[in-house]
């Protein structure tokens, strides 16, 4: 018998796609042989799950879920492979139970996100198995993020594919809505300048300095010159500085101080943000299933 290591366990999830607990009963039962441990799974039906795990999910929805209190919020994506089914009951009745338990357990880590457990008993990661082998695609719950205010979240969804949570202290939920509403379209950085990471901020100082009528001049004027530029970029990336969408006379700082309210923070998630797509060749694809 095979030792169960965590190499095998990890190797065993990459290949099918399922939980760590749901491979590691299936190595020890093969007694640590993965080829046995894989086609187990196949012969319990799990196998259809894991024969999707390689493919690209790279659509799905962003869904949110809201304390009554109005004070904590979490939001989770959750991908699948085509934006058909990204809008399917069942896809998304999945996702905003898994937002809901999520957001009861006060858990924003995919892989905790998991092993969570929903009304009916099941596993969030039992329910995504069902469901694929139910759809037919490779479903992920991919990142979750959550936000505590101090006195009111606004939470705003835009096609299901933005999801943005605005925390304010003060104020009304309809202003933080509105705030929520002019992040997911104008995506601010920070909330204020001060919030820029020194490191973002001393690299666009050197894309600044190189740039060509920089060439030549005095110091002391390109300094001058790089202050002016920086307090431009710097009120274009904060969110407090930026005009208002609905009313581009005010800024965002202005509308909630006028208000009563501060920005607390934001949280901001675009489906498939950073997944590379795959491109197919439908043409090619068809060519080469003719000439097998």
């Amino acid at each position: 018998m095979a030792a169960v290591t965590a190499a095998l366990v990890k190797e065993l999830r990459e290949r099918t796609g399922l939980g760590m607990m749901e491979c590691k009963k299936a190595l020890v039962e093969a007694e640590g042989d993965i080829e046995r441990a894989i086609d187990d799974l196949r012969k319990s039906g799990q196998a259809k799950a894991a024969k999707k795990a390689g493919r690209t999910a790279a659509e799905g929805a962003v869904v949110v879920a809201v304390s009554d209190d109005g004070k904590q919020a979490l939001m989770v994506e959750i991908n699948s492979e085509t934006d058909f089914v990204a809008r399917d009951d069942n896809f998304l009745a999945f996702a905003n139970k898994v937002a809901d338990a999520a957001l009861a357990a006060g858990e924003a880590d995919a892989a905790r996100i998991a092993e969570l457990k929903l009304d009916d008993g099941a596993t969030v990661e039992e329910a995504r198995q069902a469901l694929v082998q139910k759809i037919g695609e490779n479903i992920q719950v991919r990142r979750a993020a959550s936000l505590n205010a101090s006195d009111t979240i606004g939470a705003y969804v835009h096609g299901g594919k933005i999801g943005v949570l605005v925390g304010l202290k003060g104020g009304a939920e309809e202003l933080a809505r509105d705030v929520a509403m002019h992040v997911a379209a104008v995506a601010p950085m920070v909330v204020s300048p001060d919030d820029v990471p020194e490191d973002v901020l001393n690299r666009e100082k050197d894309v600044i300095r190189a740039q060509p009528d920089m060439e030549g001049k005095p110091a002391e004027i390109v300094e001058k010159m790089l202050g002016g530029r920086i307090n431009k970029y710097l009120k274009e990336v904060s969110l407090v500085e930026q005009p208002f969408v609905k009313d581009p006379d005010t800024t965002i700082g202005k509308l909630v101080k006028g208000q009563g309210a501060e920005v607390e923070a934001f949280v901001r998630l675009v489906v498939g943000e950073g997944i590379e797509k795959e491109e197919t060749d439908f043409a090619a694809e068809v060519a080469a299933a003719v000439k097998g």
